[in-house]
């Protein structure tokens, strides 16, 4: 009796292990990207004048690790007297950035996006792998953008700013309807001066414009299905000097682990999985 017992157990640990490995195998992982890493792992300070002067149109590719690690746009790097140059700007955006290339926790996760108040960067996941990163600039001191989990709802290729009418925004998507929080393109002057919503660079507003999903509405009153997780997490010191100037004496100085996306998400993991559950039966 024992014996078939024994048996009988085997074969069903068996059974189970197969169809854990079937489920797993179904589920559509994106392939992870082939990076370039840079050479060298550094950064210093040059003046902004003389740096831009080496940035020809023949390698005008090399200013965007500059103006990511700056937080700015082509725009502002001009107003600036001096900046953070990483030493070897051959290597693709996420070396530069501080969020990890992989998070195991987020491996069931579809899509997600954070927002990281503390280094004013973003990134974005597709089933734990990273598939876009850059620059933000978020909430200033009197109009700090909320934090905490949203998800993403309407959307615009351009709206009217609700605080001034004279600014229009590229790229809206809207996280927060009640409050008017989204993301937008719009000026990034290298520090948090936005009216709560979280500003990007153009190309990559209209990137995840186009990557995250909108809610379904019941009626106008009530929805059914909601778009994208987005966290939104940490604070800014705006007594301190810029984060990112910590990067000339320490590389890592702003580097986010696998471990703080994990404390963050690990709360929210199974609100941001009911979600998904239900867009994805919505969909079939």
């Amino acid at each position: 009796m024992k014996k078939y017992i024994l048996i009988l157990s085997a074969f069903m640990i068996l059974a189970s292990c197969k169809q854990e490995s079937q489920k797993t195998s179904n589920k559509p992982k994106k392939a992870a990207p082939t990076r370039v890493q840079p050479k060298e792992v550094g950064y210093t300070f040059q003046k902004t004048k003389a740096w831009l002067e080496t940035v020809k149109d023949a390698d005008s590719s090399k200013i965007w690790p500059v103006l990511a690690v700056n937080r700015t746009d082509k725009n502002n790097i001009v107003k600036m007297d001096s900046i953070v140059i990483p030493k070897d700007v051959s290597g693709d955006m996420a070396y530069y950035m501080p969020f990890p290339l992989e998070v195991p926790i987020l491996n069931d996760i579809d899509k997600i996006i954070f927002f990281s108040y503390a280094s004013q960067t973003f990134a974005a996941y597709e089933y734990g792998e990273l598939v876009r990163t850059g620059p933000t600039n978020m909430g200033r001191r009197n109009a700090k953008t909320p934090t905490g989990l949203f998800f993403s709802n309407w959307k615009a290729e351009k709206s009217t700013s609700t605080v001034n009418d004279e600014w229009d925004l590229k790229w809206n998507f809207n996280i927060a309807n009640k409050l008017g929080v989204g993301w937008h393109q719009y000026e990034l002057p290298g520090y948090p001066a936005s009216h709560s919503c979280l500003r990007l660079q153009e190309r990559d507003a209209k990137y995840l414009y186009e990557w995250a999903s909108q809610w379904v509405l019941a009626d106008e009153n009530t929805v059914k299905i909601k778009g994208t997780p987005i966290v939104v997490f940490g604070s800014y010191d705006f007594g301190a000097p810029k984060p990112w100037l910590q990067l000339v004496s320490n590389p890592k100085a702003l580097d986010i682990s696998v471990a703080d996306i994990e404390k963050e998400v690990t709360p929210l993991l199974s609100k941001i999985i009911a979600e998904q559950e239900k867009r994805q039966n919505y969909k079939e």
